[in-house]
């Protein structure tokens, strides 16, 4: 898919980080694009944005919709049919996404079921809502977002990691499988799955807000503001910013790559868990490749 001019696409997640920065970028290369979220007021700013860099003819909606409730995700497909008269589309990016259920042992069962859901079977119901209309369309490409932590399930020694790392090894193995799949029973459409590093997005301030309720987070105020402060931070400091992050996925279609790594940091912790895989959930393996990357990058 060389050029998204003309085309029709669906990103979910589309209120705010990569969703809004790469629906804004569709828009503006001539793209319709058709985005859900669960925030209307985010959704609202997206289409704004976007719709200011659109030339004439191209249309942006957005839909509320929950991408972890099949019956929403469904939904959500009927209205782009309506909505943008439609029975195809070109390109489907599962980008939706929140963070928490870190540990399987000790977090509320429901919590960890809620972020597996969102990251995972957001993917896998989106995936299903929107094939068909991927097989009509003339050429189709489908982009799955997973993650570092789609090939390195931790965030170090101390914190647990496991709702949402096992969705985006089940992002990662579903994309890779689907290669071969769609090669053989729909050939004029692909799919890439897309493994960021740390991207200056609004994740663990959605997460916040998903789970951010005193007892979600096992404290009183001064635990949430101080977890609403550390995702200001991530947000705020981040090795590649969400506009940067846009353009790498959409340069990734353009030239045909079905894995896009995003970030200095994907790509060193990559060759790491590649080269030494039994090292890599022992003392601070991630957080030592992290140390020698920004080592590496700072000015002489």
């Amino acid at each position: 898919m060389k050029d998204f001019s003309g085309k029709i696409a669906v990103v979910t997640g589309g209120g705010a980080g990569m969703g809004r920065e790469m629906t804004k970028q569709l828009a503006e290369a001539g793209c319709s694009v058709a985005i859900c979220d669960i925030s209307e007021e985010d959704m609202a700013g997206t289409v704004s944005a976007a719709e200011a860099l659109a030339p004439q003819g191209v249309r942006i909606t957005a839909f509320r919709a929950d991408v972890g409730k099949e019956d929403q995700v469904q939904a959500f497909a009927d209205h782009v049919r309506t909505a943008h008269e439609t029975d195809h589309i070109h390109l489907l990016i599962n980008n939706a996404g929140i963070g928490g259920g870190g540990s399987f042992v000790s977090d509320p069962r429901e919590s960890w079921e809620r972020t597996f859901n969102v990251c995972w079977y957001g993917v896998y119901y989106n995936a299903r809502a929107f094939m068909p209309m991927l097989i009509a369309a003339d050429e189709g490409h489908i982009v799955n977002v997973s993650s570092v932590n789609g090939f390195w399930a931790s965030l170090g020694p101390e914190t647990p990691h496991t709702a949402y790392s096992a969705a985006k090894f089940a992002v990662k193995g579903f994309t890779e499988a689907l290669i071969t799949d769609l090669r053989i029973n729909a050939p004029h459409v692909t799919a890439s799955v897309v493994m960021p590093g740390h991207i200056g997005t609004q994740i663990a301030l959605n997460t916040l807000r998903e789970f951010g309720d005193n007892s979600a987070i096992g404290g009183g105020n001064e635990e949430y503001e101080a977890a609403k402060a550390r995702g200001e931070m991530f947000r705020d400091n981040a090795i590649t910013s969400a506009p940067d992050a846009a353009k790498v996925i959409l340069d990734g279609v353009r030239a045909g790559q079905w894995r896009i790594l995003i970030g200095p940091d994907a790509a060193a912790l990559d060759e790491a868990v590649r080269a030494t895989p039994e090292a890599a959930y022992e003392g601070d393996f991630g957080m030592d490749v992290f140390a020698s990357l920004r080592e590496a990058v700072r000015p002489a």
